[in-house]
């Protein structure tokens, strides 16, 4: 069986280095999704969620193995981000609550955990176990929400999600915003506008993988959203898609 908790790979790894999902699949059906490609699954299947088998003694096998070595080796714990294949929050968790079991026993080990969510006001219940180590997250793609349900079927609207955004930042939890995948250039610099005050962190990457990501001047949203980032002081990270534009077009400015 593979490992529950394991190591970030390819444009993943840049969101941290180890990850964790309690599921296979995710009900929120997103059209832009990954998740069956990156899993081998059919799309049906993939949106048809299941917890994963045997997880939480396998997760407990996991944050033990990964405690020891990291007291072996004298260094501090890195979050566990929940989760890239599936949502933490999605609304069979509702129903579960694996989430929560899970963000127990990575504390139980010491290791903080770092929240990824388009479930909105779901994931509330958990930010009692919350503390200063951790992260909570929303992804923010669209602000209307009949274009929202367009592209995220199934997921919670963006007041739902900017509302638990704010609730976290309120209790004194780190957040931060995923603005992955940016469908609508100006609607992501919009976001920024409106949330930057309170929003620790800030993930900026591409669509990739539909149609609408060639009607976009990527060159031109990577300037304009780094210098928009810039002046309100955020703390940034952009994807090296965007960055590999950046850098083309300082050396294009040299030349």
């Amino acid at each position: 069986m593979s490992d529950v908790i394991y190591r970030a790979k390819g444009r993943a790894a840049e969101y941290c280095a180890l990850a964790a999902s309690m599921y296979r699949g995710c009900g929120h059906g997103c059209v832009y999704c990954y998740g069956p490609e990156a899993t081998k699954t059919q799309p049906l299947e993939f949106f048809t969620p299941r917890p994963r088998s045997d997880v939480m003694r396998r997760l407990q096998r996991d944050a033990s193995k990964l405690r020891r070595n990291i007291d072996k080796a004298g260094g501090e714990p890195t979050p566990v981000l929940m989760s890239f294949s599936c949502d933490p929050y999605q609304p069979l968790d509702s129903e579960l609550q694996l989430t929560r079991v899970a963000i127990k026993l990575l504390h139980h080990h010491g290791m903080p955990v770092m929240l990824l969510t388009k479930g909105g006001e779901r994931a509330i219940r958990d930010f009692d176990l919350l503390g200063p180590e951790d992260w909570f997250g929303v992804t923010l793609t669209c602000l209307d929400y009949p274009d929202g349900r367009e592209w995220e079927p199934h997921a919670a609207p963006y007041d739902e999600r900017v509302n638990s955004l704010l609730i976290a930042h309120k209790r004194g939890i780190k957040t931060w915003v995923s603005l992955e995948p940016v469908i609508y250039p100006e609607v992501s610099k919009r976001i920024v506008q409106a949330l930057h005050s309170w929003v620790d962190h800030w993930k900026v990457g591409k669509l990739n993988n539909h149609p609408r990501a060639q009607e976009i001047d990527w060159a031109a949203f990577a300037m304009d959203i780094k210098d928009l980032l810039d002046r309100h002081g955020c703390d940034y990270y952009l994807k090296e898609g965007l960055r590999e534009l950046l850098d083309h077009e300082v050396r294009d400015d040299m030349d």
